[in-house]
C-alpha cells in the first residue's frame, strides 16, 4: 500500500445490512483524519474499501467479481504513477479473510467488522510493508471506544446499540462473522443520540444483528424512553429485531411513545412450525401471531415488515403453504424475501433434504406476488389521510419536496420551501408499490 502526498479520494462500497451502512459511515469518520475526501467512483479512488455481506452466496460471489475489475482499475492506474489500496471490510472479511488473501493478490487489507478503528494504523503499516493485512478481531468494545465523533450529512441518522448474536439460528452466518452479542452503555448511546440531535438530526434508528436484546444499563424499552428524553429527536425506529425478544414492556409502548414510529421490522423467516424448529428460531407461529396480535391492540395503525427465508432444507409445499397462510392471516405492510442460500459453517448447509433451486424460484415468485400485493393495498390505504412527512431532502422534480412518512414509507410533495428537518403535514393523493404523494397542508408539531 503506497504513501501518497497531497489530497486522497475514498470510495466505499458498501453491501448487505443497515449495520454495514453505520460502518461506511464510520469508516469515512475514521479515514477522515488522514486526509481521505470521498470519490464518486472508484475509478479515480486512492483507496477503495469494499464493505461486504456474508449473508447470502451470491452477495460473495459479487464481491470477488468486484475484486476482479477493481484489479483492473489498479493495474491502470499504477501505469499512470497513481497508487490504488483496496481493503475489504464486513462480514466476508471475518468468514473468508484467509481465502481472500490467497484468491485475491489485488487486496492489500481484510479487515472484519469489529476491527475497522484501526484502518489508519493498518494503512500506515500496510505503506512500510509492516505487520499484518489480515484484522479480524472481535472486540466490538474497543471498536466503539475507540471511535471518533460523528458528524452525520442528513436530519435521520442510524445509531448501533448492539452487536453479534447468541440465538445461532441454523441457516446464520452472524454469530461466526460479527461474534457474541455486545450491548453498548446506555450512557454512550444516549451522549451521542444528544450529539446527533445537537447537529439537526430528527429521526434516529437503532440498530444491532438482535436489537431488542439490548442490555448495556437497562433494557431495550428503557433505552426507548430514555433517547425519546432527548431534546431535538422526535422518532424513533430499531431493526433488526427478534420476535423472542418483544416484551410486554417493549410492546406497550409502541403504544404510548409518540415518538416511537408505528412501524416494526420483526423477521418471521417461515410460517412452518417444523421449519422454525429446523431454524432453531425459538418460537413459532403461533407465538409469532399472537405478538402482532398484541403489537396491534397498542398501536392499531402500526406497519409490520418480516423476512422470509424460501426453500429451507426439509420445506414441503405444505411448509410453504404455511407460510402463506401467516401472509395471508398478518398482512405486512413491506417485506423482505430470499431463496434459502447455503453458508458454510452453518447446520443448516450440512442438512439433508436441500431444496431444488428451481423450486425455490417458483416458491419465492408466489411468496413475494402475496407480498407486493399486501405492500400495494396498505400503500393505497393512505389515500385521503394526512400524514407527518419528516422532510429529509428535495425531490426528483423541481419544487418537489421529499421525506418520510411514520410508516418508513417515501412521501414526494410540491413545496419548493420544504428544508431538512420540517416535519410537514401532507394529505396523500396517490400511492405506487413503493411510495406515497400529495400535497402540503401545514406543518407539523410532531410525528403522529
Amino acid at each position: 500500500m503506497a504513501a501518497q502526498d497531497g489530497p486522497k479520494r475514498l470510495y466505499i462500497e458498501t453491501y448487505g445490512c443497515q449495520m454495514n451502512v453505520y460502518d461506511s459511515e464510520r469508516m469515512r469518520d475514521v479515514l477522515k483524519p488522514l486526509g481521505y475526501a470521498p470519490a464518486d467512483k472508484p475509478d479515480d479512488a486512492d483507496l477503495v474499501v469494499l464493505n461486504t455481506c456474508h449473508i447470502r452466496e451470491k452477495a460473495t460471489e459479487k464481491v470477488y467479481s468486484e475484486i476482479g475489475r477493481l484489479r483492473v482499475h489498479k493495474e491502470r492506474r499504477a501505469g499512470e504513477g497513481k497508487a490504488t489500496s483496496i481493503v475489504i471490510a464486513g462480514c466476508v472479511a471475518q468468514a473468508e479473510g484467509e481465502e481472500i488473501m490467497a484468491r485475491a493478490p489485488a487486496v492489500d487489507l481484510v479487515v472484519g467488522p469489529q476491527a475497522y478503528h484501526k484502518l489508519p494504523e493498518l494503512i500506515a503499516r500496510a505503506a512500510r510493508k509492516t505487520g499484518e493485512r489480515l484484522a479480524a478481531d472481535f472486540t466490538a468494545q474497543e471498536k466503539f471506544d475507540a471511535l471518533p465523533a460523528r458528524a452525520p450529512d442528513g436530519v435521520t441518522a442510524f445509531l448501533s446499540i448492539q452487536e453479534g448474536c447468541d440465538k445461532f439460528c441454523t441457516f446464520c452466518v452472524v454469530p461466526y462473522t460479527r461474534g457474541a452479542e455486545y450491548s453498548r452503555p446506555m450512557a454512550a448511546i444516549l451522549e451521542e443520540a444528544r450529539s446527533l440531535a445537537g447537529q439537526g438530526v430528527r429521526e434516529i434508528t437503532l440498530l444491532g444483528q438482535n436489537v431488542n436484546a439490548y442490555h448495556g444499563g437497562g433494557d431495550f424499552a428503557a433505552l426507548l424512553e430514555a433517547l425519546a428524553r432527548v431534546e431535538g429527536v422526535e422518532r424513533l425506529r430499531y431493526t433488526t429485531s427478534h420476535p423472542v425478544e418483544m416484551t410486554d414492556t417493549l410492546i406497550a409502548l409502541h403504544g404510548d411513545e409518540p415518538k416511537l414510529m408505528p412501524y416494526l421490522h420483526l423477521p418471521v423467516q417461515s410460517g412452518s412450525d417444523r421449519v422454525l424448529k429446523a431454524m432453531n428460531r425459538k418460537h413459532d407461529g403461533g407465538f409469532y401471531r399472537d405478538i402482532i396480535g398484541r403489537l396491534r391492540a397498542a398501536r392499531p395503525d402500526i406497519a409490520l415488515s418480516t423476512d422470509f427465508i424460501v426453500g429451507f432444507p426439509g420445506e414441503t409445499e405444505k411448509d410453504f403453504e404455511a407460510s402463506l397462510q401467516l401472509v395471508r392471516d398478518v398482512g405486512f405492510a413491506s417485506a423482505y424475501s430470499f431463496k434459502y442460500s447455503p453458508r458454510p459453517g452453518t447446520p443448516a448447509a450440512a442438512m439433508m433434504g436441500q431444496v431444488d433451486e428451481a423450486v425455490k424460484s417458483e416458491r419465492l415468485a408466489r411468496l413475494q406476488a402475496l407480498l407486493s400485493e399486501q405492500q400495494r393495498a396498505f400503500n393505497t390505504a393512505q389515500i385521503g389521510r394526512t400524514l407527518p412527512v419528516l422532510v429529509t431532502g428535495q425531490g426528483r422534480k423541481p419544487g418537489q419536496a421529499y421525506g418520510r412518512s411514520p410508516y418508513l414509507q417515501a412521501v414526494h410533495f410540491d413545496d419548493a420551501q420544504a428544508r431538512p428537518g420540517e416535519i410537514a403535514s401532507v394529505r396523500i393523493s396517490a400511492a405506487s408499490q413503493n411510495s406515497l404523494s400529495g400535497a402540503r397542508v401545514s406543518c407539523a408539531t410532531e410525528a403522529a
